[in-house]
């Protein structure tokens, strides 16, 4: 959307107002996987602590055992998740220190759950020895693929007993390895020593850290804290390497591609484009999340120029600029050229190759000086009949009928979770991330969607987050977003509008005299974007994850589009093949394929923000010539 956008949240220590919702929220199990998740390995205690009571009954080994049958029943088939245990190989005698801060067993490493497995090793498991923590996360780290992040999730009932080195040591030394390791910390009855210990990994690697009081805490948290780490961002797509000029560009295709890029660095692509027709291109980065950094030094933008046939400047770019990168946000910069269509003398217009070049510029403390980048590319044809005029009219919001469906969000645009037509979906939100799910709208239909966000713990000022949600069209480019403060009380996105909507898809919504509707000329997937940045405090114990309940409409009727001069896909980000037919999706209305009701509903409330000296930031800037 070609329009400038400077926003500054100020968020003080009253929270603002609820909305009322329609419905309490509460964390519910999913019925359906993402299409992809980032290998992961549980880490147990196994040490002869676990011997001890926990006090909702029973002994602390017998309640992590059932703690990870329920993990294992609630991951979905196929997910890449391994188990490692501490402490099980020997006793915990001062004569057995040696071994015992060396003994961590793997009982099955990152591949497709093994249901009978793993809860089968885990019953076995008689708690005896040390508590090596800094040895099992290297360990870990050694079991989880070279590249990428590597999600750990580590349960503890209780402090290092082989340290030093301390544990949050080892996690540097990791991290100055190369090895992206991303701890979830869970705290099992645990003290402050350990607790402070546990808090102090998560923070150095970017993970969190939840307590579980006892073992029927442990057995609520351990499942969604492991469907966290799953869904951490990575990126993929076909290897490309970019050239640092545009004599030496890659030509690539409609596609997904992946690369990388460093700081202050522009990596240059070709694409080669028929006459009348129009190209999608985008890229992604996702930052790491970096706890502590400061908001000055933490500043980012990824800019897009357009080159034409004989490599000079078409004057035509766009910049998207993103402070709180450290946050773990992803930062999408998005252009569509219409050069081929055009006439004219000079190199900028008609068929050919053209150049496309990406810069990283910004500073961020403690993010990689090089960061994979997705690319995603898209060619249109042109047209002989562009069908229906624009439609300006923007799709209503519609109170769902029914019991809101249980999904699991994906962590990037690739592993988004589908959504079929209209319904309430269900999902919790850790505090730090950023997830995603995928609407398909086809030609003549539309969405329009609300983002409850319901009760969670924390109230004080410690627990401030920043809550934010973001529609972005086929080609990855933005077309709305809002955010709100966020203290635990019941909010809604957006705040001041009954929905964040769209305009039924139509070809010439692209040049539409509204801008807000130019984005709504492609079919294809639309993106929905949730995030809930991590709190004031990066360590307060007390703010839970978020519930959240998402309300979507979607509306219009088909139609038939418009006639292509040639061959075309449904969307211009179709593979040739059908897109996704065997694709899960979560379906909260079987006749959601037909025309839909769309019943505008306004929302009550207001929200009043109070400055007392703590304030947020969460700026955005966008750019466009």
């Amino acid at each position: 959307m070609a329009r400038g956008l400077f926003r500054v949240l100020v968020v003080g220590l009253a929270a603002a107002l609820g909305i009322a919702v329609s419905a309490p929220l509460a964390a519910a199990q999913p019925s359906a996987p993402p299409a992809g998740f980032a290998p992961t390995m549980v880490v147990l205690d196994g040490s002869g602590s676990m011997t001890g009571p926990d006090p909702s009954g029973g002994t602390r080994i017998a309640a992590a055992q059932r703690a990870v049958h329920a993990l294992v029943d609630a991951t979905p088939d196929g997910a890449p998740v391994g188990l490692a245990v501490y402490g099980t190989g020997t006793g915990n005698s001062p004569a057995e220190r040696e071994r015992g801060c060396q003994d961590v067993s793997v009982v099955r490493g990152p591949t497709a759950l093994d249901r009978a497995g793993l809860t089968g090793a885990v019953d076995a498991l008689v708690p005896s020895g040390y508590t090596p923590i800094g040895r099992s996360l290297q360990v870990a780290a050694e079991q989880l693929p070279g590249d990428g992040p590597r999600p750990v999730v580590l349960v503890s009932d209780g402090e290092d007993t082989c340290a030093p080195p301390e544990p949050c040591e080892i996690a540097r030394e990791l991290a100055a390895d190369g090895v992206d390791l991303v701890v979830h910390a869970v705290g099992f009855g645990v003290e402050d020593p350990a607790r402070a210990q546990l808090s102090c990994i998560a923070q150095v690697t970017g993970g969190t850290y939840t307590e579980a009081l006892d073992g029927a805490a442990l057995n609520r948290v351990l499942p969604r804290i492991t469907a966290t780490a799953l869904r951490t961002y990575s990126a993929t797509g076909t290897a490309i390497a970019g050239a640092p000029d545009v004599a030496g560009a890659p030509v690539a295709g409609p596609g997904q591609y992946l690369d990388t890029i460093g700081q202050s660095e522009t990596r240059h692509y070709g694409v080669d484009v028929p006459a009348g027709a129009t190209v999608y291109l985008s890229a992604t980065v996702a930052y790491p999340r970096v706890p502590g950094v400061n908001v000055l030094d933490d500043f980012n933008s990824l800019t897009l120029r357009t080159h034409g046939r004989a490599g000079e400047d078409c004057h035509g770019f766009e910049t998207e600029q993103q402070n709180r990168s450290s946050d773990g946000v992803p930062l999408t910069v998005a252009t569509t050229w219409t050069g081929a269509a055009e006439t004219g003398d000079g190199g900028c217009t008609g068929a050919g190759r053209y150049t496309f070049a990406l810069q990283w510029d910004g500073v961020s403390a403690g993010v990689p000086a090089r960061l994979p980048v997705e690319l995603s590319i898209g060619v249109e044809p042109g047209v002989s009949d562009p069908g229906p005029p624009e439609v300006l009219p923007a799709a209503g919001p519609a109170d769902p009928a029914g019991a809101p469906v249980p999904v699991v969000a994906g962590a990037s645009f690739a592993t988004a979770a589908p959504l079929d037509g209209s319904g309430g979906y269900t999902d919790v939100v850790q505090r730090g991330e950023f997830v995603f799910y995928r609407v398909r709208l086809d030609w003549g239909r539309a969405l329009a969607y609300r983002v409850q966000l319901g009760e969670a713990p924390g109230r004080g000022l410690a627990d401030l987050s920043v809550a934010r949600t973001v529609l972005y069209g086929p080609g990855r480019e933005e077309i709305e977003q809002d955010f709100t403060s966020y203290n635990g009380e019941p909010q809604t996105l957006p705040g001041s509008a009954p929905a964040i909507a769209t305009a039924p898809v139509r070809y010439l919504n692209r040049d539409a005299g509204d801008a807000a509707v130019r984005t709504q000329g492609v079919p294809g997937w639309y993106y929905i974007g949730v995030a809930v940045s991590p709190t004031h405090d990066e360590d307060s114990p007390t703010a839970g994850p978020v519930p959240i309940r998402l309300d979507l409409t979607v509306g219009g009727l088909a139609e038939p589009g418009p006639v292509y001069a040639g061959p075309a896909t449904a969307s211009p980000f179709d593979p040739a093949a059908p897109a996704d037919p065997a694709a899960p999706v979560a379906s909260a209305d079987p006749a959601a394929a037909g025309p839909s009701l769309l019943v505008p509903a306004l929302l009550a409330g207001a929200a009043v923000v109070l400055v007392a000296g703590v304030l947020l930031v969460l700026l955005r800037r966008r750019r466009r010539g």
